[in-house]
């Protein structure tokens, strides 16, 4: 989007965009961009929220306004908080995060294993995925992120570099956060986002794993790949 910004702009046509990775779009310095913490795939927020996607749209078209760009700001509100009355279920009882004597391999084997069932209702049930951008089925993901895991324990020598290398794991870690989401909320009705992301981020072993991929990130010392946790955990993950 912000190459077709560029297009469109050198063609006379003022843009605005919104933003999912922020990281990305400051790289590429587009002209005009909103970034939203929302989950991937809405970039309005949550479906069946006309009021709040208005506002979302109407941020983003105020950026018209600014007198030259390029021009990113944050769009500082996060999907609305479920009612307190919602009664929300998830169709799996995580077992217990990752003990001592296990591997990261072994456990995220396992988690894909009892997820998956769940995740072919949701198939069944929503007629569509959003998984697929990476270049495996989720259980090789599993094993390629649980093997960075167990090779880099006590050795940053392992961890990827390259820009090639962030933009594979990007794509491991975007495809099994969608695997997991979408078998989370396999049952009928609409579990609030809130409760999704306390599940992924608090109870699965997915989760664990990226949060501790960013701790060992961030003891690398190595500036770029500090700079690249702030894509690994979305804003406001661990606040609920």
């Amino acid at each position: 989007m912000s190459a077709v910004a560029y297009y469109l702009e050198a063609s006379g046509i003022a843009t605005a965009g919104i933003s999912l990775v922020r990281e990305n779009t400051a790289a590429l310095r587009p002209p005009r961009f909103l970034w939203v913490s929302f989950p991937l795939g809405r970039p309005l927020g949550m479906p069946g929220d006309p009021s709040f996607q208005r506002r979302v749209i109407l941020a983003a078209l105020a950026l018209l306004d600014a007198p030259a760009g390029p021009v990113l700001e944050d769009y500082l509100k996060d999907v609305p908080a479920p009612p307190t009355d919602a009664v929300v279920a998830c169709p799996v009882s995580f077992p217990a995060r990752l003990e001592g004597s296990g591997t990261w391999t072994a456990a995220l084997r396992n988690e894909i294993a009892l997820l998956r069932p769940w995740h072919v209702r949701s198939i069944e049930r929503r007629e569509r995925t959003t998984v697929g951008i990476a270049d495996a089925p989720v259980e090789d993901l599993a094993i390629r992120l649980g093997s960075m895991l167990d090779a880099t324990s006590g050795s940053a020598e392992a961890l990827p570099r390259t820009l090639p290398q962030l933009q594979r794991l990007k794509r491991t870690l975007s495809d099994l956060l969608a695997f997991h989401e979408e078998a989370v909320t396999a049952q009928p009705g609409d579990m609030p986002w809130q409760e999704v992301r306390r599940v992924l981020w608090q109870e699965s072993v997915l989760g664990d794993a990226i949060l501790t991929l960013r701790d060992r990130f961030r003891a690398s010392g190595d500036p770029g790949l500090v700079a690249f946790t702030r894509v690994l955990v979305p804003r406001g993950a661990l606040d609920d």
